[in-house]
């Protein structure tokens, strides 16, 4: 009798990588020219699940922000996993731009991958379990076939396959 094989779909961050790629985003924001002598801050907050942007303007905060996305591509942490701004202005006249990170997977949007797995019409299932969509299925190349297809999708959750087994 074929055995089953499964994998776990969730959208975990690394928040240690993240917290490598904010150490390194500060540091080259503090040798770069163009940020001396004008405040610049990069604040994460582990148990509100944000980054805060800090800066004298807008220009300079979305310069950061730039410098942040490009330390977070290298340590291999999603891009998507950083939800949109909330600006606000800060003491000083300083601008402050406050990113929500995306470390699960929404209720609608686990619907859209079940969805989306039943549309390739193969033999395999898909069960959600709270904050991670089980998938399993008898033929190995099913479910590779699965994950490939998941990567193409454009979702907000920056997606993470477990236990492939």
């Amino acid at each position: 009798m074929a055995k089953e094989h499964q994998f776990d779909i969730s959208a975990k961050l690394d928040f240690q990588e993240l917290k490598n790629a904010i150490v390194q985003a500060q540091k080259e924001c503090n040798t770069r020219y163009d940020f001396k002598g004008i405040e610049k801050e990069i604040v994460f907050s582990e148990g509100a699940k944000t980054i805060t942007i800090n800066s004298a303007s807008d220009n300079k905060v979305e310069a950061i922000y730039d410098v942040l996305l490009s330390k977070l591509n290298k340590r291999g942490i999603p891009i998507n996993s950083l939800d949109e701004a909330k600006m606000e202005d800060s003491s000083g006249g300083n601008r402050k731009y406050t990113y929500p990170l995306i470390d699960s997977i929404q209720k609608d949007e686990a619907k859209t991958i079940q969805n989306e797995i039943k549309k390739l019409k193969l033999k395999v299932k898909s069960v959600n379990q709270g904050d991670e969509i089980r998938v399993t299925g008898k033929n190995l190349d099913d479910l590779q076939t699965v994950m490939a297809h998941l990567k193409t999708l454009d979702l907000k959750s920056p997606l993470v396959f477990d236990n492939f087994r």
